[in-house]
């Protein structure tokens, strides 16, 4: 599609969340919130999107940042996946978040786009999504109302399509702290080596018990096969209380396959999809075992 130059519109600059929240409700229906921009400037220049008034995030302080807190981590809607690749507290805790922020795009792209931009525009082949839920994690929604708080495993109803109402804004993940002998991993398969989207993704975290023999808890996460990112609860309950080796690992892989509802597009047929699910299943939660001191 022919890109053209970006429809005329209104920019605000709010320094406070409640400034946004005005502007939101002021403009009802006439207004997107701006936040990297990676996304929504693309949409603008193909007449997707034609929206009046932009409002930018991206001065609200509250926003931003990366807290290590005693309950969990909140990672800000506006922190850039840049800074998430660079931050030690994700290294440590959660490496498989880690893993899908050094996938994603290109460095100029990662160094704008933000989290809370990458959740919000709910592609299927989003690549934070898939880490988030296996890692728990929940965004906190603010609105003129009240706040909020939605499981990211229930972020999303479809392509495109998430659980925020108009006059909404995400602005905040949170992560609960990972539990003792943990750990995980998110694989992705792209036609490219780099600064592509994702034709499968596999997230999966694991947790053991003391002789890190039996797995006491699994969550694997799939993505960019189907509408939304999707759980695959049958492939986890393999796992789950079993003592953990490549025949186990290899039959989950089986039955997160069967789960998956994946569709051909340009990118991949549905059948290439469906035995690179079962390839890489296996492949993430033998890594993810192996990251377990």
């Amino acid at each position: 599609m022919f890109i053209k130059r970006l429809p005329k519109f209104e920019y605000h600059a709010p320094t406070f969340l409640s400034e946004a929240l005005d502007l939101l409700a002021k403009y009802d229906g006439k207004g997107r919130v701006l936040a990297g921009g990676t996304d929504l400037l693309v949409s603008m220049k193909r007449r997707e999107a034609v929206p009046e008034h932009l409002i930018s995030l991206k001065g609200i302080a509250e926003l931003k940042g990366i807290h290590d807190e005693k309950e969990g981590t909140k990672i800000g809607a506006l922190v850039t996946l840049g800074e998430i690749e660079r931050s030690r507290t994700i290294q440590d805790k959660f490496r498989v978040l880690s893993d899908a922020v050094q996938v994603m795009a290109s460095l100029q792209v990662r160094n704008l786009g933000t989290i809370g931009g990458n959740l919000c525009s709910a592609a299927p082949s989003a690549d934070t999504a898939p880490p988030l839920i296996v890692l728990d994690a929940s965004v906190q929604i603010i609105s003129s109302s009240g706040i909020r708080k939605v499981p990211v495993e229930k972020f999303f109803k479809g392509p495109g399509v998430s659980v925020l109402r108009p006059g909404e804004i995400l602005t905040q993940i949170l992560i609960p702290n990972p539990l003792k002998r943990s750990s995980g991993a998110y694989l992705k398969l792209m036609r490219r080596a780099a600064v592509d989207l994702a034709q499968v993704g596999i997230a999966a975290c694991l947790s053991f018990d003391s002789e890190k023999r039996i797995c006491r808890g699994a969550k694997i996460a799939l993505g960019a096969v189907g509408s939304t990112p999707i759980r695959a609860l049958k492939a986890e309950q393999v796992l789950l209380d079993k003592e953990f080796n490549e025949t186990v690992g290899k039959e989950a892989g089986k039955i997160a396959a069967l789960e998956a509802n994946p569709r051909s597009s340009l990118r991949a047929s549905k059948e290439y999809r469906r035995e690179m699910i079962e390839v890489l299943t296996k492949r993430a939660v033998m890594t993810a075992y192996s990251r377990i001191n």
